[in-house]
């Protein structure tokens, strides 16, 4: 397996600047944020090292030259918006903008990218299995011609008021994985599978893997802290970043050891990013270079 991270915590680098930092501690690649330029809507997202809209072959070559000087693999690009959105207009903007990256996947010869399946959160799953099958059947088939593989996160994508309760993704469990996958059957839809979006779900973290081990074509490493006295006082009903909050890899409920021997049992031998999201490490910018360092030395216990 080789150890990297998600480039989006990395909002004040340039792309080569946050190649320097990836490489100095130390890591083997990079999930590459590509969001649209100028655009963050959310925490974490809006962020964009590579202009896949505008990526040319020479910029590309630059690009892939500078990686290879530093030691570093671009293991995926990442754009994480809902392209099952009810707002037409936004869907229609994240639909297109998605064919941007599978085209510089291509062209970076990384051939991955990391997104969100989306979901209409005021609709019911079976209304929703219906609209992956109308969104998606065309961007596979697309992603399958050119030979990327795109990878969805189990993230809900519920944390927050107004995203509640539905939600903005539906691949969030092993029962809608099995039912998508029956919807569109292909070798070039699988999973990037973080352990953390289970912990609050109540759902096992390690059995899905044995599963689905032929579906995961990337990892996250994230960690969660429950609350039990938050939980205790709002219940599961509630937004779930109010008994729970994403940490570090080793300061929450994740057993990393059990993780990774289980991903050594299923043969991954592939890309596995850390996620940084935990709030303790944002008072600056060192903070965050700090959390970088601070997680990788922690999972080499596990990964080398």
């Amino acid at each position: 397996m080789k150890l990297g991270v998600v480039s989006a915590i990395f909002d004040q680098s340039n792309f080569e600047e946050m190649i320097d930092i990836v490489a100095e501690n130390g890591m083997n690649c990079v999930e590459v944020a590509c969001w649209p330029q100028g655009k963050a809507e959310r925490r974490y997202a809006g962020v964009s090292h590579i202009d896949t809209k505008n990526l040319t072959e020479d910029k590309a070559n630059e690009i892939l030259t500078y990686c290879q000087n530093k030691g570093i693999e671009i293991s995926s690009l990442a754009y994480y918006p809902n392209p099952l959105d009810e707002n037409l207009v936004k869907r229609q903007e994240s639909i297109e903008h998605l064919y941007t990256l599978i085209d510089a996947s291509k062209l970076l010869k990384v051939n991955m990218v990391t997104t969100f399946i989306g979901r209409m959160p005021s609709k019911t799953v079976s209304e929703n299995l219906k609209e992956v099958k109308k969104v998606w059947t065309p961007i596979i088939e697309y992603a399958e011609k050119n030979k990327v593989k795109i990878a969805i996160e189990n993230c809900p994508m519920l944390f927050t008021e107004d995203e509640w309760p539905g939600g903005q993704n539906l691949m969030t469990t092993p029962s809608n994985w099995r039912k998508i996958f029956e919807i569109i059957d292909s070798d070039y839809l699988g999973i990037n599978y973080d352990p953390s979006h289970f912990i609050w779900q109540q759902i096992d973290y390690i059995k899905p893997l044995y599963e689905f081990k032929d579906k995961i074509f990337h990892v996250h490493y994230k960690d969660i802290k429950i609350y039990p006295d938050k939980l205790a006082d709002v219940g599961v009903m509630a937004p779930p970043l109010e008994y729970m909050s994403p940490k570090l890899p080793g300061l929450g409920d994740v057993d990393w050891g059990k993780y990774v021997s289980a991903l050594t049992d299923i043969g991954y031998d592939g890309y596995t990013c850390i996620e940084v999201e935990d709030k303790a490490f944002e008072k600056n910018y060192g903070d965050v270079k700090k959390s970088v360092t601070l997680s990788t030395r922690y999972l080499r216990n596990y990964v080398i």
